[in-house]
C-alpha cells in the first residue's frame, strides 16, 4: 500500500508544482502589487463598498480594500479559494477512474494488494497533495507580508487557511466518490462541480431568499471576507461538509470494491 501511495505522489508532483506556482505566484504578485496601489485604493474603497450586490458577493462591503488585510481577503482570498478548489478537484476526479481509462486496472489488481488498500493509498495521496499545496502557498503569502513589512492577523489568517484546507478536502472527497463510478477520466465534471458550488455561494450572498441555504456550498464556511471580518465560521456548514465528505468516501469504497473493472 505504501508503494502505491508513493507512486501516486510521484505521478502528481508535476501537477502539484504547476498549480502551486500558478496560484501561489498570482497571489504573491497581488500582495506585492498592493504597495503600489495603496494610495489609489483608498479612493476606490468607498466606491467598491457602495456597489450593492457586487460588494456583498466579494466581501467589499465588510472589509476595506484600502488595507492589506481587506485586500488580501477580497482579492487574494478569491484567487486562492477558487484555484485551490480546482486543484483538489483535478487531483481527485481522475484518481480512481484513470485505472480503467488507462487500461492499467488489470495490472494493478493483479498485485498482492486489496482494492480497499488501493483506495486508501490513493485517497491518502489526494489528501497529501492538497496539504502540500496549501502549506507551500501559505509560506509564499507569509513571505509577501514580510516583504511589505506588514503584520499578519495570525488568528484570522490561520483560521481562514484551515477552513480552506477542509473545504478542498471536502470537494476532493466528493470528486473522489464520483471517480469510483466512472470508467473515463472526466476532469470537466470535477471542475464543473467547483464552478457550480462557487457560483451558488455568490448567488446566495446576493439573493436574500437564498442566504439561509448558502451553507450547502463549502465555499460558505471558507469565505475569506467572512473569516477576516468576524473571526468566526459557520459550524452548520462545516457539519454538512463533513457529512458530504464521509458519505463520498464511504461510497467510493463500496462502489469501487464491487465494480467489474475493465482491463
Amino acid at each position: 500500500m505504501l508503494t502505491l501511495y508513493k507512486h501516486e505522489l510521484r505521478l502528481h508532483i508535476k501537477s502539484l508544482l504547476i498549480w502551486t506556482i500558478c496560484v501561489g505566484g498570482m497571489c504573491f504578485a497581488c500582495i506585492l502589487l498592493f504597495s503600489s496601489m495603496e494610495e489609489s485604493m483608498a479612493s476606490m474603497a468607498e466606491n467598491y463598498a457602495s456597489m450593492g450586490a457586487f460588494a456583498d458577493a466579494f466581501g467589499m462591503s465588510k472589509l476595506s480594500i484600502a488595507t492589506l488585510v481587506g485586500f488580501y481577503a477580497t482579492e487574494v482570498g478569491t484567487i486562492h479559494g477558487l484555484g485551490g478548489a480546482m486543484f483538489a478537484a483535478i487531483v481527485s476526479t481522475v484518481m480512481l477512474s484513470k485505472e480503467e481509462d488507462g487500461h492499467t486496472s488489470e495490472f494493478l489488481f493483479s498485485l498482492p494488494i486489496s482494492r480497499g488498500k488501493a483506495i486508501t493509498a490513493k485517497w491518502g495521496a489526494v489528501v497529501t497533495n492538497i496539504f502540500l499545496f496549501n502549506l507551500i502557498c501559505v509560506c509564499i503569502y507569509v513571505l509577501g507580508f514580510a516583504v511589505l513589512g506588514e503584520k499578519i492577523p495570525v488568528a484570522d489568517f490561520a483560521l481562514y487557511h484551515v477552513m480552506q484546507l477542509i473545504m478542498q478536502i471536502e470537494i476532493a472527497g466528493l470528486c473522489f466518490g464520483l471517480s469510483a463510478c466512472m470508467k473515463k477520466n472526466k476532469l470537466g465534471l470535477g471542475l464543473g462541480i467547483v464552478l457550480l458550488l462557487y457560483a451558488y455561494d455568490l448567488m446566495a450572498r446576493v439573493i436574500p431568499d437564498m442566504s439561509d441555504y448558502k451553507i450547502i456550498s463549502p465555499f460558505s464556511y471558507a469565505n475569506a471576507s467572512d473569516v477576516f471580518s468576524t473571526g468566526k465560521v459557520s459550524v452548520p456548514a462545516i457539519v454538512i461538509g463533513m457529512i458530504v465528505l464521509f458519505g463520498s468516501i464511504c461510497a467510493a469504497y463500496v462502489v469501487y470494491r464491487k465494480r467489474d473493472l475493465a482491463a
